[in-house]
């Protein structure tokens, strides 16, 4: 038979090489309700269109406004979720992890836009996915604008996917945080993170979990007294979102740079928002890293690798002058974000190199001071 002539036997359909029209059109309907509570007020159009609209005559309050934009996804972690079978919160940490950069130089989050890639949809897990992300959106007063799933069979097996996302925000031009606002004297403020959030995981799962496939779900569902549940829920506890928390400094006190303390570590990141001419010393002393971290030095990470890959108990820091340290302090405690002095910045030294660079290689010097918690 000719391949280029098909007879009514032989004639082939979408759905016989993996993809499920139907499904697809399930999972929408299942994700609806979810994804209309993720809006904003200047969100045109209802649910189910080709592109999401966003009202931009906001912009007209503003003298000159910034478009700010990130675009991130959460790494292995879904390896976890995917291994638990939880699909729900992974799609907290899709939303933190973007709008928390976001939110570094004093840009409100609008919206956001996510991409699901699947081997197989299953409508309930890309549904649960989508109410996880969209949960992010309210958490962090942005619209879930838009979106799309995937089915990509041969390239992910019918279990696996991978989330995306990006998004948008708008700061007014001369409010713009960063290193031209930071000056010596100017205190750093420590706000907790809730465990691992959203990186490191291949390292994690590697010395948490091992290689040997026959083990990992029974050690993902073992009870932990050091976390009071099973290490998979450990893993799986969502990124905080720490955009609101940040528009509220913003509002009611002075903040002249954030740091979102993703990978790299504490000090190349802290570094970033710093001037070349300004150094920060981070005080060790000043917290205690929860048990996950001390989990992975029990199991053999080295002190310097967790610090150069992990947050250590810090998700984000704000950068304040010293007489704004007790307000944001105090506003912090009210909104129930665990929050303390963590360092300070000073002159840098000539030659000072500090404990690690500046992703992009240009910005200040930053030392983690003191015994580290875990030992040498």
């Amino acid at each position: 038979m000719n391949a280029h002539s098909p007879n009514n036997e032989s004639l082939h359909t979408y759905a016989d090489s993996g993809v499920d029209v139907h499904a697809g059109e399930q999972a929408v309907a299942l994700m609806k309700a979810s994804v209309e509570r993720a809006t904003r007020p200047e969100v045109v159009g209802g649910f189910g269109g080709f592109a999401g609209l966003f009202d931009a005559s906001l912009l007209n309050k503003y003298r000159r406004p910034l478009l700010a934009t990130s675009t991130d996804g959460v790494g292995t972690k879904v390896v976890i979720a995917q291994r638990m079978d939880v699909h729900d919160t992974i799609g907290v940490d899709l939303v933190a992890m973007v709008v928390d950069d976001i939110v570094v130089c004093g840009a409100e989050p609008l919206y956001l836009t996510d991409y699901i890639a699947t081997g197989k949809v299953e409508p309930e897990r890309i549904a649960a996915i989508v109410a996880g992300i969209a949960r992010g959106c309210e958490l962090a007063g942005c619209a879930l604008l838009g979106g799309e799933t995937a089915e990509h069979p041969g390239l992910l097996h019918p279990d696996e996917y991978d989330v995306a996302g990006a998004g948008t925000g708008v700061v007014e031009a001369d409010e713009l945080l960063g290193a031209h606002r930071v000056q010596d004297g100017d205190v750093l403020i420590g706000l907790a993170s809730s465990g691992l959030h959203s990186n490191g995981y291949s390292l994690a799962r590697r010395v948490l979990l091992g290689q040997d496939p026959a083990r990992i779900d029974a050690r993902l569902h073992t009870h932990s007294s050091d976390f009071g549940r099973t290490l998979g829920e450990e893993l799986l506890e969502p990124t905080r979102i720490y955009s609101l928390d940040c528009l509220a400094l913003l509002q009611h006190t002075t903040v002249h740079a954030f740091s979102h303390i993703t990978g790299g570590g504490l000090a190349a990141n802290i570094a970033r928002v710093l001037p070349t001419h300004l150094a920060a010393d981070v005080h060790r002393s000043t917290w205690q890293p929860g048990p996950i971290f001390a989990a992975l030095a029990h199991c053999g990470v080295d002190a310097g690798e967790l610090e150069r890959t992990f947050n250590m108990g810090l998700g984000m820091v704000a950068v304040v002058p010293p007489d704004c340290v007790e307000p944001a302090l105090s506003l912090l405690g009210d909104r129930l974000v665990p929050a303390w002095v963590c360092g300070e910045v000073r002159q840098r030294d000539d030659q000072e190199s500090g404990d690690a660079e500046a992703k992009g290689g240009l910005g200040g010097a930053v030392s983690v001071r003191g015994p580290h918690w875990f030992g040498r």
